[in-house]
């Protein structure tokens, strides 16, 4: 799973353009079981288990990552640019970016802090006041390099840290991929439709079209959720820490989680030794406020792993909460079978 993780993390896929993603996830799926890749990019794949199944079950992970788009062409040569997915603008000025589908490097560049004004540096950053930097000297240049409407991702490299810890772009939700491959390889107990979604960042678009198309009676998303036990935050706004094991939400901005479901997945992390928390904040969102109100309506329940920094080029997970996401994810295929 790591390895898939460590590779999957090295590709770029913003929302929208998620080729490479997709290329090495089905690349991968070839002559393990059957797949299709639907109208909008979503890769549906189904796994025979060893035992008939008495619910339809999807598991689903998004592909894409948050980015950049270029939007203007300036005189001198730099790009302008605006988000894909929710973005901090302080986490983008000077980062190296690769504008992937011309293989051009930049870097985000902005005014230079002894030119700012008192206002300017108190101001906080914002993405009208960046540009990306390609090295073009004019506009005639650049536009022999890239184009408007071309994606930028975050260059970063995949760190082992210490203490179990690893650090990348794109851990949301190449860690949930990951997982799924992890379980298709290994097999399941029940029939599965692993769903590999596109387009969560941009408003959980992939998924719509994909629960409709499987039209489940329950489904498992795995995420990543955003940790922040760090330095000076306390009680509820920690949200969820690292080493606690996958967090299971009760509720976020999207969705209100099937209440037997999120009991079940306490009650068998419980049973089987694995450390299991909730998020003690109501916030953000997933692929499940999709699927839940797809058709008549889809059970569904949450299993993310806490990540620090999510959105960043460096993201911060704990390598053995992802191995507990899975152990969890294989326990709940069985669970909900035997509803």
């Amino acid at each position: 799973m790591l390895e898939h993780l460590e590779k999957l993390c090295s590709l770029y896929g913003i929302s929208g353009n998620e080729n490479s993603v997709r290329n090495y996830i089905t690349d991968f799926l070839e002559g393990k079981c059957e797949y299709h890749t639907d109208n909008l990019g979503n890769i549906i794949a189904f796994v025979k288990g060893r035992k008939s199944s008495s619910h339809k079950l999807m598991i689903a992970a998004h592909m894409d990552e948050v980015g950049l788009i270029i939007t203007h062409i300036a005189a001198d040569g730099t790009l302008s640019f605006d988000t894909v997915g929710g973005i901090n603008d302080d986490v983008i000025a000077g980062r190296q970016v690769m504008i992937y589908e011309k293989n051009i490097q930049g870097v985000v560049g902005s005014k230079a802090v002894h030119n700012m004004s008192d206002s300017e540096r108190e101001a906080a950053v914002s993405v009208s006041s960046l540009y990306i930097d390609i090295g073009a000297d004019s506009r005639e240049e650049a536009e022999k390099l890239v184009s408007v409407g071309d994606n930028a991702a975050f260059m970063s490299g995949f760190i082992n840290m210490g203490g179990g810890k690893i650090c990348s772009k794109a851990v949301d939700d190449r860690a949930g991929c990951a997982v799924m491959l992890d379980l298709i390889e290994e097999g399941v107990d029940y029939d599965t439709y692993f769903v590999f979604t596109v387009q969560e960042e941009i408003g959980l678009r992939g998924a719509q079209a994909a629960a409709f198309g499987v039209s489940p009676d329950f489904a498992v998303v795995l995420e990543t959720t955003t940790a922040s036990d760090i330095a000076g935050v306390s009680g509820a706004r920690r949200v969820c820490e690292l080493g606690k094991g996958p967090v299971v939400s009760y509720m976020d901005r999207r969705t209100v989680y099937d209440r037997e479901l999120y009991s079940l997945a306490f009650s068998l992390a419980e049973k089987n030794g694995i450390k299991c928390q909730t998020k003690t904040l109501v916030a953000g969102g997933n692929d499940a406020g999709a699927i839940h109100i797809s058709k008549s309506g889809v059970r569904t329940v949450a299993v993310s792993a806490p990540c620090r920094y999510l959105h960043s080029p460096c993201c911060v997970a704990q390598y053995q909460d992802l191995e507990m996401c899975e152990a969890l994810v294989r326990l709940l295929i069985t669970g909900i079978n035997e509803l």
